[in-house]
C-alpha cells in the first residue's frame, strides 16, 4: 500500500471516527425513536421515490427533507440501512431538475423551498457519491441549481416563494433562509457558488433585523419572527459569521425568545421549523450549550411521538414533522458536513 494511501485512509478514519462515536453515545431511547420515525418515512415513500405533504403537495421540499434525516442517520446511497430510499429520492430529485437549473416544477406552490432544501440534501449526497456516473450528473444538476439561484435573486439579496420574475421581485425571510444554507452546502462540496450572491443574501438579513434583534418577516417588514431568526442566525454560521455584530444581536434575542424550548411550543407558530434551525445553532456553539439544549427538546418531542414511529402535530402533514423531528434527533451525530462543528 502507497504512503499517499494510507494517508488518505488516515485522514478519512480521524473525519469519521468522531461522528461514529457521537452516534455510538446517543441515549438509546432517543436512537430507537429516531429510527422509528426513519423506518415509518420508509413506508410513506412513493415507488417514483418521492413523499409528500398533505393533499399531494410539495413533493421536491418533502423528498429532500426526507432523504435528508436518513442521512443525518449515517445511511448513504450505497450503504446503510436507508441506502435504498435515499438513492431513489435521489433519483426522483435529479429527474424533476429542469434545464434552467430549479430542481422541481414551476406550477409548484412555493417552489424555491423545494430548490433549497434540494440543494441541500443532493449536495450532501455528492460529497460520499462512489458511482462516477451519479456524482458527475449530480455535479451537473447542482452546478445548474446554484446558478438559477443566483437568478431567482430578488435585487435587495433575498427570494421569495418563487424567483424574483415569477413573484415580482417579492422576496421573505425563510425562503432566503433556505437559499443560503443549499448555497453554502453546494460551496463546502465543491460546487462552484459566487461569493457576492450569498454576501448579498447575509447583508438582506441584515436590512430585514429589527430594533429588538430579531428577523423580520421581510425587508418591507412584518416584525420580528421566532422561527425566522432561528433560520437566519444558522444561515449565518453556515457562512462562517459566528461573531460579529449581527450574529450576537440575532444569537441574544434567540436566547430571549427560545429559551424555555420546549415550552415555548405553543407561543409562536411553526414550531419544527424554528428547532430544525435552533438545533444546528445550538449544536454548533458547542458541548455546553448542546447539553443544555437537547435533552428537554428531545424528551418534548418523543413524547408527542405516534406509536407508528411518526409524528403528526403541523397543518404540513407528517412526513414533514417527522423528518424534521428525526433530523432533530440526529443532528449530532455530525455525518452531515453541514451540521458539524
Amino acid at each position: 500500500m502507497s504512503r499517499r494511501l494510507v494517508l488518505v485512509l488516515s485522514l478519512i478514519a480521524c473525519l469519521l471516527v468522531p461522528s461514529l462515536a457521537r452516534a455510538e453515545k446517543k441515549d438509546p431511547k432517543v436512537k430507537l425513536s429516531a429510527q422509528k420515525g426513519l423506518d415509518w418515512l420508509v413506508g410513506e415513500q412513493h415507488r417514483q421515490g418521492y413523499w409528500e405533504a398533505n393533499q399531494g403537495q410539495y413533493r421536491v421540499a418533502m423528498t429532500a427533507l426526507a432523504g435528508n434525516a436518513m442521512l443525518c442517520e449515517g445511511s448513504t446511497t450505497t450503504r446503510g440501512k436507508y441506502a435504498k430510499p435515499i438513492s431513489a429520492a435521489v433519483d426522483y430529485l435529479v429527474e424533476t431538475a429542469q434545464p434552467n437549473g430549479l430542481i422541481g416544477y414551476k406550477h409548484d406552490y412555493h417552489y424555491t423551498y423545494g430548490h433549497g432544501f434540494s440543494m441541500l440534501f443532493l449536495s450532501q449526497v455528492f460529497g460520499e457519491e462512489e458511482d462516477a456516473r451519479r456524482r458527475e450528473k449530480l455535479k451537473e444538476v447542482l452546478t445548474k441549481a446554484v446558478q438559477f439561484c443566483g437568478e431567482a435573486q430578488t435585487p435587495d439579496g433575498g427570494w421569495g416563494y418563487v424567483s424574483a420574475k415569477d413573484g415580482n421581485n417579492f422576496d421573505e425571510g425563510s425562503t432566503c433562509v433556505t437559499q443560503v444554507q443549499g448555497l453554502r452546502a453546494c460551496r463546502n462540496a465543491g460546487i462552484p457558488v459566487p461569493k457576492e450572491v450569498i454576501d448579498r443574501a447575509v447583508e438582506y438579513i441584515r436590512k430585514c433585523m429589527a430594533p429588538d434583534g430579531g428577523v423580520q418577516y421581510s425587508i418591507r417588514g412584518g416584525g420580528s419572527r421566532p422561527p425566522i431568526s432561528a433560520a437566519a442566525i444558522a444561515c449565518l454560521f453556515n457562512s462562517g459569521e459566528y461573531d460579529n455584530e449581527t450574529a450576537q444581536k440575532l444569537l441574544k434575542y434567540c436566547e430571549k425568545n427560545l429559551a424555555g424550548g420546549a415550552n415555548q411550543a405553543q407561543m409562536f407558530g411553526h414550531w419544527h421549523y424554528t428547532h430544525l434551525y435552533y438545533a444546528q445553532v445550538q449544536y454548533r456553539l458547542g458541548e455546553k450549550d448542546w447539553e443544555k439544549y437537547f435533552p428537554p427538546i428531545s424528551k418534548q418531542i418523543m413524547s408527542q411521538q405516534k406509536a407508528n414511529g411518526s409524528w403528526a402535530e403541523g397543518h404540513v402533514g407528517p412526513v414533514y414533522t417527522t423528518a424534521i423531528n428525526a433530523t432533530i434527533l440526529l443532528v449530532d451525530n455530525g455525518f452531515l458536513p453541514i451540521y458539524q462543528r
